[in-house]
């Protein structure tokens, strides 16, 4: 019983070191991205934050939009 138990603990971490390989590599794919976006001009960090607005549920961003253009008034950058 030990043995399988201890096998199927070995086979879970390697699998999620795997996974965590397959991670970096996608994470490297998405910076050679922005990387090209900016040698062709474009705004790496803009290009960030609307990647963020898109994941976002609309009312969550309309939510987020509100709240980032009362504070901006509060302080004068409205």
């Amino acid at each position: 019983m030990a043995e399988t138990t201890d096998d199927r603990l070995r086979l879970l971490i390697e699998r999620v070191e795997r996974l965590e390989e397959e991670k970096k590599g996608i994470s490297d794919d998405i910076r050679d991205v922005y990387a090209e976006a900016k040698a062709v001009g474009y705004d790496a960090k803009i290009m960030r934050q609307i990647v963020r607005l898109r994941k976002m549920k609309p009312d969550d961003r309309r939510e987020m939009e509100m709240v980032l253009d009362t504070y901006k008034t509060a302080l004068g950058l409205g």
